[in-house]
């Protein structure tokens, strides 16, 4: 069993910065890419960032350069350092990774259950 908690998720004024984390557990052989996903009220999903497992990262363009993804291998946690925050980041945001169980596993991808971030003064 593979599961994904999230934290660090809450109420910042516009400009103000967060920083969300991701840890994944479970029975684990290797991790694909790890990203994170945002869902704004009335809206559908959508990708904010994602990383491979040797660091190449990709941005939506509505946070690129705001925001910045890192991972640990070693404690299979990914980080969302989020800055100058502005009233439309408000969604929660979910963090998704691709995971290999065991030798052969084609992998899956595995979803967090959420951490909501509010961007109000």
């Amino acid at each position: 069993q593979v599961q994904l908690v999230e934290s660090g998720g809450g109420l910042v004024q516009p400009g103000g910065s967060l920083r969300l984390s991701c840890v994944a557990s479970g029975s684990i052989r290797s991790i694909d890419a790890m990203g994170w996903y945002r869902q704004a009220p009335g809206l559908e999903r959508e990708l904010v960032a994602t990383i491979t497992n040797i660091g190449r990262t990709n941005y939506a363009d509505s946070v690129r350069g705001r925001f910045t993804l890192s991972r640990d291998n070693a404690k299979n946690t990914v980080f969302l350092q989020m800055n100058s925050l502005k009233p439309e980041d408000t969604a929660v945001y979910y963090c998704n990774a691709a995971i290999r169980r065991y030798w052969g596993d084609r992998g899956m991808d595995y979803w967090g259950k959420g951490t909501l971030v509010t961007v109000s003064s």
